[in-house]
């Protein structure tokens, strides 16, 4: 993976730019069927702003109606393995990849071969039966607010252990495990690095500095750039966003120096979608820098995994650096993440219900 980051990190740097796709390089025949689809259905777990700026955009070159709604990835799972085949929505745009590998263990995704995926980095960055595809990646690590905790003759943590120590009691910010794509990506980081027992402990032992869980994953750095918590656990490019859009000077970001992991934000189509076609094209036009070069646009500065698009420059200005990137095991966590998060919930106890969002 750091063959990987480094790949990227030095598009970041050399500011390359490339002609954005436009309507007329999609196959004619796949816009015409979406068109008579006439309608697309968005489920979205990245920010919202960037959601909606990727919706009209598609609707505005391709003349189809689209309608959207802003789900965590955890919550997108939960309301698709209900609807078990019978979606409510036609495509999946955003969050971790955690939760749609799940969905695609279960059958939930439909396989779809785009032809836009020529241009991923890595076969890293998609499901080998065409069930999600990559359109970003984020660093998880700790947002702290530097300010705050000088203010508490606090030193900031550098590593996973630090957050273990008592001077940070009801400090931090997480995201809820039960509806957070990037607090679940957290507990498969934990159990990874530690063991399934001792990983799920550490998270029992941090919970005891946990001040509140959030419903999003994105929102713990939010929270920290108001000054309301002192330390987020999550991804970097939320507090990227904190510093560069919402003027919050105070934050410092940290990559653990023990090792951390990242996500891969992802897209896919849900099995049973009822536009089809649309659907189709959705996955084309997510895998073009038309779509994915307004992230940055819209305050998301996550690393871009296709060799066609211009890399956020924030990249290369907070110096964020593939040194200490741990080798994710995607496959195990497909596969245990229910378990895992069945034993979190179990060791946690009832009494941290009144601090998940």
């Amino acid at each position: 993976m750091k063959r990987i980051f480094a790949v990227i990190l030095a598009a970041a740097v050399a500011f390359f730019c490339v002609p954005s796709v436009s309507a007329d390089e999609i196959d004619p025949e796949l816009i015409a069927a979406a068109q008579a689809d006439g309608e697309l259905i968005v489920y979205g777990s990245c920010e919202e702003d960037y959601l909606q700026a990727a919706c009209d955009r598609f609707e505005l070159l391709y003349n189809v109606r689209v309608t959207y709604r802003r789900l965590s990835s955890a919550e997108v799972q939960k309301r698709i393995e209900a609807e078990n085949g019978s979606p409510s929505a036609d495509v999946w745009f955003g969050g971790t990849t955690d939760p749609y590998n799940i969905c695609a263990g279960e059958g939930l995704l439909e396989p779809y071969e785009a032809v836009n995926a020529s241009h991923l980095l890595s076969p890293v960055f998609r499901d080998s039966e065409g069930a999600w595809y990559g359109i970003y990646m984020g660093i998880l690590g700790f947002t702290v607010n530097a300010a705050k905790l000088k203010a508490l003759n606090l030193e900031i943590p550098r590593d996973w252990p630090d957050l273990l120590k008592k001077e940070y009691r009801n400090l931090i910010w997480l995201s809820n495990y039960s509806t957070s794509g990037t607090a679940q990506l957290i507990l498969n980081t934990m159990v990874q690095k530690y063991g399934r027992e001792e990983g799920i402990r550490y998270l029992v032992d941090l919970d005891r500095n946990v001040q509140v869980y959030t419903r999003s994953g994105s929102a713990p750095a939010k929270n920290v750039g108001t000054g309301s918590g002192a330390i987020a656990v999550g991804f970097l490019h939320d507090g990227i966003s904190q510093i560069v859009d919402s003027g919050s000077e105070n934050l410092t970001l940290i990559i653990p120096s023990g090792g951390t992991s990242y996500e891969v934000g992802a897209t896919a189509i849900f099995k049973g979608a009822r536009h089809g076609s649309a659907a189709r094209l959705w996955i084309e036009y997510a895998l073009s820098p038309e779509c994915v070069e307004q992230a940055n646009e819209c305050g998301s500065y996550q690393f871009l995994v296709i060799d066609n698009a211009e890399q956020p420059p924030e990249i290369a200005r907070f110096g964020l650096s593939p040194d200490h990137m741990m080798d994710y095991d995607f496959e195990d966590a497909r596969s245990n993440t229910s378990a895992y998060l069945a034993d979190l919930l179990e060791a946690l106890g009832p009494a941290v219900d009144s601090r998940f969002q």
